[in-house]
């Protein structure tokens, strides 16, 4: 693989950063909203954040021709699936957990890419996925109990990671001329529809109005990680290759360990610090060259 550029790393470290730190938050706002309210106002918010950016842009709408099914797709294993397996599985585990499972999106991103697509893997990149898959069975070791009584929510953190996988090679794979913000504002408002729908019918209109912590924690998640980050990923999903790109996710849990550990004061284990040193090693695999190349 060719080394990668000082500006991809940087894009990649900040997606990093945004989306990490934003675990935390997501206890905060759900303290106070049911999760399809919360995900319906992440969305909004997501939404008209990326629609003020590309008016003051001058950034087109418009889909290339023929490239709508493929939006469609993206949109439903992106977004819409995502949004509604880790809501499933938060019911039957705790999110955290949830988040650990849906994270192991680079382990099917390796599979789906030497199964459909034949893709080489290199001793290197083999490397970093296995001490990637280390790292995660690292974080998911202390939960193995409460999985075993719980298999939806097993079921649904893994099936939001395969999708996710999924998505990733229909944006890596589908020509997109001319498509910068507009694709993943297309992807917000494809979702927004069935999940403000799923709001109303699960949650029911709101009885009180959350506080001003909560409300800012929701508007936050929409407008930076949401909008934002999404963005972010989508520009690393055509920049990297796609066995990369996924392996770069893998930081994020541990991100969100830490702010944890930070901003809630929740304990830090032997086991998810080892899997922080292993996510380390296993992203240097992968995106640093070998020696000589």
């Amino acid at each position: 693989m060719n080394r990668v550029s000082p500006k991809v790393l940087a894009l990649l470290g900040t997606l990093t950063l945004v989306w990490g730190t934003n675990w935390p938050l997501f206890k905060i706002a759900l303290d106070e909203l049911p999760v399809l309210t919360f995900r319906a106002i992440v969305l909004v918010t997501a939404s008209v954040v990326l629609l003020a950016i590309m008016l003051a842009r001058g950034e087109r709408f418009a889909v290339p021709r023929g490239k709508w099914p493929a939006l469609i797709a993206a949109s439903a294993t992106n977004l819409f699936i995502w949004n509604i397996a880790t809501s499933l599985a938060v019911l039957y585990i705790p999110s955290g957990h949830a988040s650990v499972l849906a994270y192991t999106m680079p382990l099917w991103v390796a599979l789906i890419g030497f199964a459909v697509f034949g893709q080489r893997l290199t001793g290197r990149l083999l490397a970093a996925i296995l001490i990637g898959a280390g790292a995660v069975v690292a974080l998911m070791v202390p939960n193995f109990a409460s999985y075993a009584h719980a298999p939806a929510g097993l079921f649904w953190g893994l099936f939001a990671g395969f999708c996710w996988a999924v998505g990733t090679f229909i944006v890596k794979r589908t020509g997109w001329q001319g498509m910068g913000l507009s694709l993943t504002f297309w992807q917000v408002v494809i979702t927004l529809p069935p999940i403000l729908l799923g709001a109303l019918v699960i949650d029911g209109l709101p009885t009180r109005w959350p506080s001003t912590q909560a409300l800012a924690a929701t508007i936050y998640t929409g407008a930076v990680p949401m909008a934002l980050g999404t963005a972010a990923w989508f520009a690393l999903v055509k920049l990297l290759p796609a066995q990369v790109a996924g392996l770069s996710a893998i930081a994020i849990p541990i991100v969100a360990i830490v702010s944890g550990v930070l901003i809630l004061h929740e304990p830090l284990s032997p086991l998810q610090a080892l899997a922080i040193a292993s996510t380390v090693l296993s992203l240097w695999l992968a995106l640093m060259p070998a020696r000589g190349r």
